[in-house]
């Protein structure tokens, strides 16, 4: 159906609730809604977590106040070792900072990324290069009082940024080098890990069995569902699975819930970012037909990009639980989180006793009414309520 309003402004909690009434329910990620998962309405320990690249942008008290962690990305390998450049080091400095206003705050280090991990396969490998690395880690971390590393390989086992190695044996690789972060950091240091939300890497990427008692949550990438790379339309970040896309945020949490990751070490993830593709037929409004990725926008600027190219309506899947927009004219398509999806998100993962919701990243977001404020004002109404 057309969705009547794509920037919700300053919504009512009430009406908020109105809207996620469908989510507010039991969840059923087993896919039986005769047996709900039982449950209260949330996890105490439950965690906004933001992704955060270099910035110009300055981050206000009130928005520090409403994260738990927030992830310098990225950091990478030179040689077997954790490097950071002047850059990495004058900014990760200003972030912990920010400790000022929240004392709560964890500030953790993400090595890799999409295309930041090239050597990853070769030098995790080698007892002697997950050595070097861990000890350099140790030392980064407790000389400049960050809390934690995220480890964002993409990917152990299957075929990630074209070019990079990877091999069966990452797999191995890879539980060998959290037991041995873990070992050095102790308990008082977050390690996390993000994982791809796709059938191939969680099915074969990683040791889940072994890796999860190490780790404190695993940042599921439940975006980019559909990509840079995507021949076909989709949505890139939907909540549920449809008919023509059975990959989804839900699809990820019941197959990891399937073979017994604990709901409370999962966190789902958001997208303050949009996908346009091009030369998109209007067939349902765009959604699953063939086109050329075109460009990707930022959630700030999403309202200009739309202004910019007259002609765009706005959506809403109801089966997907997500937005997305089509521009006949252009034969242009865009996919997002906004408002509505994100708000059902954290309420989903609220719900379900899920570990938190992160997202993708900072700078994204608008500077007031943005994405962040609505995951914090939904946390903050269920677990009052």
């Amino acid at each position: 159906m057309k969705y009547p309003i794509f920037f919700l402004k300053k919504l009512s909690l009430t009406i908020w609730l109105i809207c996620l009434s469908p989510i507010l329910n039991p969840i059923n990620i087993h896919g039986n809604s005769k047996f709900p998962i039982e449950g209260n309405l949330g996890n105490n320990d439950f965690k906004i977590i933001a992704y955060a690249t270099p910035s110009t942008n300055e981050i206000s008290s009130e928005t520090a106040k409403q994260m738990n962690q927030i992830i310098y990305s990225f950091l990478h390998l030179k040689g077997n070792k954790l490097e950071a450049s002047e850059k990495d080091k004058e900014y990760l400095s200003y972030l912990n900072s920010l400790k000022e206003v929240n004392p709560n705050l964890k500030v953790l280090v993400s090595l890799g990324g999409w295309g930041g991990c090239e050597t990853c396969s070769d030098v995790f490998s080698s007892e002697k290069g997950r050595e070097e690395f861990v000890s350099s880690v140790k030392e980064f971390l407790q000389k400049n009082n960050y809390n934690g590393i995220d480890l964002d390989w993409e990917y152990p086992v299957i075929e990630g940024f074209p070019g990079h190695a990877f091999k069966p044996a990452d797999k191995e690789n890879f539980t060998a080098l959290v037991s041995e972060l873990r070992k050095a950091l102790g308990p008082d240091y977050v390690i996390s890990f993000a994982a791809g939300g796709f059938k191939d890497y969680l099915a074969k990427s990683i040791n889940w069995e072994e890796v999860m008692p190490l780790v404190d949550h695993v940042n599921i990438m439940s975006y980019d569902i559909v990509n840079g790379n995507s021949t076909k339309t989709g949505h890139h970040t939907s909540l549920f699975s449809t008919e023509n896309q059975p990959i989804s945020t839900d699809y990820s949490v019941r197959y990891l819930d399937s073979i017994g990751v604990p709901r409370e070490k999962m966190v789902i993830g958001a997208a303050f970012y949009a996908r346009v593709w091009e030369n998109v037929k209007k067939t349902l409004n765009g959604r699953y037909q063939p086109g050329k990725f075109k460009q990707g926008v930022a959630y700030r600027q999403l309202k200009d990009f739309f202004e910019k190219n007259p002609g765009f309506k706005i959506y809403w899947d109801s089966v997907a639980h997500a937005p997305y927009a089509y521009n006949e004219e252009k034969g242009f398509f865009a996919t997002f989180d906004d408002s509505l999806s994100v708000a059902q998100k954290t309420a989903y993962a609220i719900k379900n006793d899920l570990g938190g919701i992160m997202f993708w990243e900072l700078s994204n977001d608008k500077a007031e009414d943005g994405l962040l404020d609505v995951i914090y004002r939904v946390k903050e109404n269920m677990e009052t309520n």
